[in-house]
């Protein structure tokens, strides 16, 4: 069973054109301070309630015809081996499926987006090859990183990738090194780093990013990539 801990209903803003419904997953392999779902990641963290894959199908069943998709994020999914069967119940509904990652599995990326039961990818891209390297202590995190970004974008499925910046993690001379890694990619979102409940509780509005630092990030970025938005 999908281990979910929590349900949005109706949602216009995560699934592109879309009205879909979220499920937030247990579970990621990065501990990235700026995390806004610490109890999804951190054992032994408040837990929020937990949904069963029950509830949630049956929801899904109460609004078929009023929501278009379902969005998977966590925490990351793909840690959890449930993950494709709880995907093929819900395409089976009639519904599409957007899917946030961090990249870390390409491989299980990989295989998912081949089944044909995901119409949409969002992968967080975090740093610059570097910035893994010094934040993360995967093994080889750097070129798994390289491998889901390639997959995504030869998928021929709508994606997005996107990066929430936060200082002193993030610096406007980094810029450069994100938009190579993703360079030729449709879209791309710039997110701010917005203070509240996250893992690393010191973190406040001074590790924001001002209005006109975004843009100037912005247009870096716009050398690289197609369509880019802050948000």
């Amino acid at each position: 069973m999908l281990r979910i801990s929590g349900l949005e209903r109706s949602s216009l803003l995560d699934y592109p054109g879309k009205i879909s419904a979220i499920i937030f997953t247990y579970g990621c392999d990065l501990k990235c301070p700026y995390c806004h779902n610490p109890e999804l990641v951190i054992e032994g963290f408040d837990k929020a309630k937990s949904f069963t894959e029950e509830e949630v199908l049956s929801f899904l069943k109460s609004r078929k015809g009023k929501l278009d998709a379902l969005v998977i994020t966590g925490g990351e999914p793909l840690v959890q081996k449930e993950l494709l069967p709880f995907i093929k119940k819900v395409k089976e509904m009639g519904f599409l499926i957007k899917l946030d990652s961090n990249g870390t599995f390409p491989d299980k990326l990989k295989d998912l987006i081949e089944t044909g039961f995901v119409d949409y990818v969002a992968m967080d891209v975090k740093y610059p090859k570097a910035g893994y390297v010094k934040n993360s202590m995967i093994p080889g995190v750097a070129k798994k990183i390289e491998q889901s970004i390639k997959t995504i974008m030869d998928s021929g499925l709508d994606y997005e990738f996107r990066t929430t910046y936060v200082k002193p993690l993030h610096a406007l001379e980094s810029v450069e090194g994100i938009g190579k890694m993703i360079k030729g990619a449709k879209n791309y979102y710039i997110q701010n780093f917005r203070p509240g409940k996250t893992i690393d509780p010191t973190l406040t509005k001074e590790n924001s990013f001002t209005a006109k630092e975004l843009e100037e990030i912005k247009k870096t970025m716009e050398k690289y990539v197609e369509n880019v938005q802050i948000r």
